[in-house]
């Protein structure tokens, strides 16, 4: 059992770029947080983002901890894992955007770490609550089959990490939701590196123990910008659109189609941070997406990059 906080929280921001602006914006629509802290190293865009939302900026990240009760890590990927285990080691909660962490060990640290003082940890994969409210989630049969792509042009954001761990991760994590494995028996890799120091563009296929296939594509070299998903069963097919939020079911399973009605299918984002608080605070029997998720997610990513470089 995870010890419980008390209302209101307050809330934190590890890193004050794009994700961490919008993070900070979901906490000060909580009513069950107070935005009281921004920490980044660049000390003008802690300034500014504090400054938006009436909140103190920090240089000194042990300031930071001591100044919060909650924390959302979102920072680059590739510190993701430090500062985590600072934040956990300080027992404070934290919910650190994907990916949790770029190495297995580093993530299951993390877990453990979590466990070890009794805080909750949450990871940033809130396409799962869209899943959820679509209900795809309750299915109870795996699938056949899942291919999926994740596809967009060069931005330059997130090069610290490979195209595995800053796109394709949000549809490791699904499919192994709904694939309900967390390791694949087999699988291969095909990726190449042009405008970064690791993979801009990959391509998987993955078999798993009870027969479910996977085929990933993800890019951030692409011309254009798709983001789609087909989930085959033995009894019909599931084509998701995440760009244009729609689907078309075949199956004949029950699900929502008027998911983009809910406040899960309007914000992800902000449904994934309500829930870490709830969880926080004891009203939910955890966060959306657990660190273990995002642990596997992790360990199934660093396997793809691994073989990609062979």
């Amino acid at each position: 059992m995870t010890k419980t906080a008390t209302s209101p929280l307050r809330a934190g921001v590890i890193g004050a770029g794009v994700f961490g602006g919008y993070h900070a914006g979901k906490y000060v629509e909580i009513p069950d947080t107070t935005l009281t802290a921004i920490f980044d190293p660049d000390a003008e865009r802690a300034q500014a983002l504090a400054d938006k939302h009436g909140a103190e900026p920090y240089s000194d990240l042990d300031a930071f901890l001591l100044a919060v009760d909650v924390v959302t890590i979102a920072s680059p990927g590739v510190t993701h894992a430090e500062m985590g285990a600072k934040a956990l080691s300080a027992g404070k909660p934290v919910l650190i955007e994907k990916p949790l962490a770029v190495t297995g060990e580093d993530a299951d640290r993390l877990v453990a770490l979590a466990s070890e003082h009794d805080l909750v940890l949450a990871c940033g994969h809130q396409e799962r609550l869209v899943f959820d409210v679509m209900g795809l989630t309750a299915i109870k049969t795996p699938p056949k089959r899942i291919t999926a792509w994740r596809e967009g042009p060069w931005s330059g954001r997130s090069t610290d990490i490979s195209v595995t761990f800053d796109l394709m991760v949000h549809d490791l994590d699904l499919a192994l939701t709904l694939i309900g494995q967390s390791v694949a028996e087999t699988l291969s890799v095909q990726g190449k590196t042009e405008r970064s120091d690791s993979l801009d563009d990959v391509s998987v296929e993955a078999r798993f123990e009870n027969g479910a296939v996977l085929e990933l594509k993800a890019s951030r070299i692409a011309d254009d910008r798709r983001r789609g998903m087909v989930v085959e069963y033995e009894n019909g097919v599931i084509e998701i659109d995440f760009v244009a939020r729609t689907f078309n079911n075949t199956t004949g399973f029950d699900l929502n189609p008027d998911y983009m009605d809910t406040p899960e299918g309007r914000d992800p984002l902000g449904a994934n941070v309500a829930r870490f608080v709830d969880a926080v605070l004891g009203r939910a029997d955890g966060p959306a997406a657990p660190g273990e998720a995002g642990a596997a997610a992790v360990r199934f990513a660093q396997r793809i990059d691994e073989m990609a470089s062979h």
